[in-house]
Parts: C-alpha cells; sequence; structure tokens
C-alpha cells in the first residue's frame, strides 16, 4: 500500500520511491521517530500504523484524513 501512495503522491514517478526509504515516506505514527518524521514531512503526509482503529483519537475521524 505504501508504495501504491508513494506513486500516486508523485503522480506515477518511481524515483522517489527508489531514493526514499519506506521509513521516511510514510513512518509508523506509534513510534516516537516516526511521529516526528511524520509531523517534519510535507504534506500530503503518508503515514503507517499498526494501531487498531479503536485506538486513533476521536478527532481523526471528523478530519479530512484519508484511510
Amino acid at each position: 500500500m505504501l508504495e501504491i501512495l508513494s506513486l500516486i503522491r508523485q503522480d506515477g514517478d518511481p524515483e522517489w520511491c527508489r531514493s526514499v526509504p519506506n521509513w521516511d515516506r510514510g513512518p509508523w505514527l506509534e513510534t516516537l521517530l516516526g511521529y516526528r518524521r511524520a509531523r517534519g514531512n510535507a504534506r500530503p503526509r503518508i503515514i503507517s500504523s499498526h494501531l487498531p482503529v479503536q485506538m486513533f483519537p476521536r478527532a481523526f475521524f471528523s478530519s479530512k484524513a484519508k484511510v
């Protein structure tokens, strides 16, 4: 999924996918390092998570985030 979203974000250009590691393109939200990387990434951000949906904050569900 990360590869597909990365390609969509870059209008199908695979160079970004080849040159930027996964953890920089879609950092894990549940780790402190991943959270910091995600905050520093340019918008629109790609963020990965392994958290169950029940652990997401309520504000997430009223946001414009795509899941």
